[in-house]
């Protein structure tokens, strides 16, 4: 995948396009994915990197939603249960099995969140990942070792999904390459094209690195743009009723030593009605998240001072060791594209069911939902663009389709190198001709040199920042190492793109500014 052999198909097509995907997000790449495989001659354009925004900052889980079932949304649980199983099938080395305890101080908690969790378990049908279980007061120190003992009666363990999402993205892109999808990141779409009878033709797109402006037509336009969705919408018609009510959730990094267990800890109403997750990833535990409405959407937000005081004050109520700004080793933010409500503002009570409309000029939107319903969003918004562009019908293949990097099973290793599945080995091959590059990124940070090359070379990568905090995790994982690496890491990338020293300082000056925000510099408190 190659980003300059994907301008240059681009600029040398003339017919227009059967499907142009407007968002390089999970739903977005999901509709590439969909319309390749039938055979629809498709482009998509994103106008940073691929998964830049909400999608590469997830809790990491592949799950049904426990939560929505509390709420009675059977269908969609139903519906998230069996793409959850489906992604594990075809995506093994993205996607593994991983306990969650549900610890009870109550007497009244082991029955209440043990019956339903049964629910879940049947709910899950043949596609589940093992039976729920009550463990014991033991059985749960021995999950949980830093869990809060005082008072503690036992817990429940269940099984959901976990996986990587920026890499999941990267193997989406890859796949609808492989299918025969055009894809181009650093493409801002910047107006739609009519025809004489008002409905859209195409779109007006800035190609960022060359500055060149380009009009290109389809059969049919799919706005993927997840929090950016309203943005498209007034593209088309400029009184267009905004419909996103973008919902901010934060997440804060901690070092293993705060949760050293192999299971996730799930605790199933916090103070603002949210279900708090403290998983272990890459060697690292995930603490969130929040809801807290907020008025624009950016492609870049901020955690907010009370959101991250929250997340910290419910762990120490359920660790032993309680953390503290100071032991926050990263903290990032998203954007939920929450569809707005008629007559509510409590975003935390808002199901992620995906939405599908049609304006009157052709353009087909699709929003809401989440990482684990992509397939399904996709599937349904193809099936939609069909229609509106009047394409051949075709029957969606995506339900047994093997995503890039497919081995088959599960590895053995949880390294995040793992995650690379069938090009792990073409990865060590780099590695064997040219020995410096298994040197790490940095002594903290699980990653090597090869993956820089790599990410270059086959993965699209652009700018420092795609390859620090997506193509690798590290600026998630640990904001100060990855500052650390960062010189390194952009000698080699501007090395790999041909680019001069004046290009590697403004790269390092705005990762700094960035790792910065991820480290908590700008507001941080003492320790007590």
């Amino acid at each position: 995948m190659n980003r300059s052999e994907m301008l240059a198909a681009l600029e040398s097509t003339r017919e227009p396009w059967d499907v142009i995907v407007v968002g390089g997000g999970a739903t977005g790449l999901g509709v590439a994915v969909d319309a390749a495989v039938r055979g629809y001659r498709t482009l998509l354009l994103e106008q940073d990197d691929f998964a830049k925004g909400t999608s590469s900052r997830s809790t990491k889980l592949v799950h049904g939603g426990v939560r929505y079932l509390q709420q009675g949304n059977v269908a969609l649980v139903l519906e998230a249960l069996r793409e959850r199983g489906l992604l594990i099938r075809n995506a093994p080395h993205l996607v593994r099995n991983l306990g969650f305890v549900v610890p009870h101080y109550d007497w009244w908690e082991g029955p209440f969140y043990g019956i339903g969790l049964k629910v879940y378990d049947v709910l899950a049908g043949k596609l589940g990942l093992g039976p729920s279980r009550h463990l014991s007061r033991e059985e749960t120190l021995e999950r949980l070792p830093t869990i809060e003992p005082e008072g503690l009666r036992g817990g429940v363990i269940y099984y959901d999904g976990q996986f990587d999402d920026a890499r999941l993205a990267i193997s989406l892109a890859r796949t609808a390459a492989r299918g025969g999808a055009t894809l181009l990141n650093y493409a801002r779409v910047s107006g739609l094209l009519k025809n004489g009878h008002g409905l859209v033709a195409g779109v007006r797109v800035e190609e960022l690195e060359g500055g060149r402006e380009l009009e290109v037509r389809a059969r049919v336009v799919v706005n993927a743009t997840g929090v950016f969705t309203d943005a498209l919408l007034r593209m088309d018609s400029p009184d267009a009723r905004a419909i996103i009510e973008p919902s901010q959730g934060i997440h804060i990094v901690l070092d293993p030593s705060f949760h050293p267990g192999e299971s996730a800890i799930m605790v199933p109403h916090t103070d603002d009605g949210r279900v708090l997750f403290a998983v272990p990833w890459h060697g690292r535990v995930i603490v969130g998240t929040t809801d807290t409405a907020v008025e624009h959407a950016e492609l870049e937000p901020r955690a907010l001072d009370e959101e991250v005081d929250f997340l910290l004050s419910h762990a120490a109520r359920y660790l032993a060791h309680d953390p503290t700004r100071a032991d926050v080793l990263s903290v990032f933010a998203g954007l939920r594209p929450l569809v707005k409500p008629a007559d509510s503002r409590e975003t935390a009570s808002i199901a992620r069911d995906h939405t599908l409309l049609t304006s009157a000029s052709g353009l087909v939107t699709i929003t809401g939902g989440k990482w684990t319903t992509y397939r399904k969003m996709a599937q349904d918004t193809v099936d939609q663009a069909i229609v509106v562009g009047g394409l051949e019908p075709r029957a969606c293949e995506t339900d047994t389709l093997a995503l890039h990097g497919y081995i088959g099973e599960a590895p053995s290793s949880r390294h995040p190198r793992s995650m690379y599945g069938s090009d792990e080995a073409a990865l060590d091959s780099l590695e064997h001709e040219r020995p410096e590059l298994a040197a790490p990124l940095h002594e903290k940070l699980p990653y090597r040199l090869s993956e820089v090359v790599w990410a270059v070379r086959h993965e699209m990568a652009r700018t420092l920042e795609d390859v620090l905090s997506r193509r690798t995790r590290s600026l998630l994982l640990d904001a100060r190492a990855a500052a650390q690496a960062a010189p390194a890491v952009v000698a080699l990338m501007a090395t790999e793109l041909g680019r001069d020293e004046a290009w590697q300082r403004a790269q390092l000056a705005a990762f700094e500014r960035l790792a910065a925000a991820y480290r908590l510099e700008w507001r941080q408190t003492p320790r007590s």
